[in-house]
């Protein structure tokens, strides 16, 4: 569900739309799938963009509904080129959203390409087209073939895109990528 309601919003704002779920007892892909979409939407109101993710949550969970009797477990247990193939068959999953859940629900070897990481390889002249296949082939191919250092990787330079490489104010002179600048 987090990697639905993370889509262009702030890690903080999915945590209380998750909590307005835990509390409405509907974190849960049979109650998700069955619930009215304005209900679902006003729970979810903190993620921003909520009548959309709304109708994209009920997208995910009536595919696990539909072709894996409600059996979240099923669906991850796809090997990857699989379960990507088919995350990015549901109308609102791009991706970066698959690749999310394929990494961090399913433990499946594949690096998450963010905003935070594109910016930061587009600044460093690493990537000049911010290309998602592009940017993903560079990881792929110049990091050892381990989960443990793609989500540890992919975790830092989500910190360094928040802390340091910001959009608008970007703060190189205390950057801990800055010497890859010199």
């Amino acid at each position: 569900m987090g990697a639905v309601l993370t889509q262009n919003t702030a890690w903080i704002n999915v945590e209380k739309a998750i909590d307005n779920l835990k509390k409405a007892d509907m974190l849960d892909v049979r109650k998700i799938h069955r619930a009215d979409q304005r209900e679902l939407a006003g729970l979810i109101r903190p993620s921003g963009y909520y009548n959309i993710k709304s109708i994209r949550l009920k997208n995910f969970t009536t595919l696990i509904m539909d072709h894996y009797g409600g059996d979240l477990d099923a669906l991850l247990a796809l090997e990857l080129p699989d379960l990507r193939s088919t995350l990015l068959k549901i109308n609102g999953i791009g991706k970066e959203t698959a690749d999310s859940i394929c990494c961090y629900a399913a433990d499946k070897l594949t690096f998450v390409v963010d905003a935070y990481t594109a910016r930061i390889l587009h600044r460093h002249g690493i990537s000049d087209t911010g290309a998602y296949d592009e940017i993903q082939g560079i990881f792929h191919q110049g990091l050892p073939p381990s989960i443990e250092v793609y989500k540890d990787l992919h975790a830092h330079l989500v910190f360094v895109g928040k802390e340091f490489c910001r959009s608008k104010r970007m703060m190189c002179d205390s950057c801990p990528l800055g010497f890859w600048m010199s």
